[in-house]
């Protein structure tokens, strides 16, 4: 198990980072190893973002120094989403089996995450949440047909999307974390806009089913001090709670968004005026 550990940083300094340095900060370029479980900590909230890829053999959670704890569970709590084939989860001995876009809520004081994959040849991907948690909770597996949908957005703004929560109050309680998938529809290539900030909490978008030569284009900064970031398909990016976070790419494709911090409030957000972006 790998872990990447990403610092804080003031908005002003942002405005002063070339291409590289922002990616260096904010893009999380390799969510998928083969046989292994790759990480990001950031200290934005202090959220894990990262993969399981069993394909050979099943990959188990570890434990690094960073955390500074006897086991990774001890004192947060894990979503998860599969994004490739069919897999499972054992959870301290007990199965989950985890089809495609199932995901799993993991309360803290579990000790054992073991992914593994059905068929090798079509093995699962599981994209990983993690944050602090205060508080015992069940453990929930949330079958796609369960997420509760929102459709929003429209045709005419190239923004028609469906977005699915997974890890939210009107499916089931957690400490911090909120998790959800949102689904583009054929023909139309914004998320999120108008863009919006919640300084309340922070988030992680994870962007995939994108072909090889399809590219997103991820918005972020300060309304007036905007930047962006060029992601490929199965890459994340941080968003601090002070950026924007909205984006476009050269097709329809779905992401996963992350948020973790002061509240679960969904609707939180302050909204700012196509108009006044810069």
């Amino acid at each position: 198990m790998k872990i990447d550990v990403r610092y804080n940083n003031h908005p002003e300094d942002s405005k002063k980072y070339d291409t590289q340095k922002l990616r260096e900060r904010y893009l999380i370029e390799k969510i998928f190893v083969q046989d292994d479980l790759t990480l990001t900590y950031s200290h934005h909230d202090r959220i894990i973002a990262g993969g399981a890829f069993p394909v050979n053999k099943e990959v188990k959670l570890g434990l690094t120094k960073e955390l500074g704890t006897e086991y990774f569970l001890e004192r947060r709590e894990m979503g998860i989403i599969n994004v490739g084939g069919d897999g499972y989860i054992l959870v301290d001995g007990k199965k989950y089996d985890m089809v495609h876009k199932d995901g799993l809520y993991i309360s803290k004081g579990i000790k054992e995450v073991v992914f593994g994959s059905n068929d090798k040849s079509k093995p699962a991907k599981f994209y990983i949440n993690s944050a602090p948690a205060h508080k015992v909770l069940p453990i929930v597996h949330i079958p796609f047909k369960n997420a509760n949908p929102r459709k929003v957005g429209d045709n005419k703004n190239l923004n028609s999307r469906t977005i699915y929560q997974y890890l939210n109050p009107a499916v089931l309680e957690t400490c911090a974390l909120q998790m959800g998938l949102t689904e583009l529809e054929p023909g139309n290539a914004w998320n999120t806009m108008p863009a919006h900030t919640h300084d309340r909490r922070m988030e992680v978008y994870f962007y995939f089913n994108l072909s090889d030569d399809d590219i997103v284009f991820h918005l972020m900064g300060q309304p007036q001090e905007t930047r962006h970031i060029v992601l490929r398909n199965e890459q994340a990016v941080i968003s601090p709670s002070w950026s924007i976070h909205a984006g476009f790419a050269t097709s329809n494709y779905t992401f996963i968004w992350g948020m973790t911090g002061e509240n679960q409030t969904y609707d939180d957000m302050d909204f700012i005026k196509t108009t006044d972006l810069k």
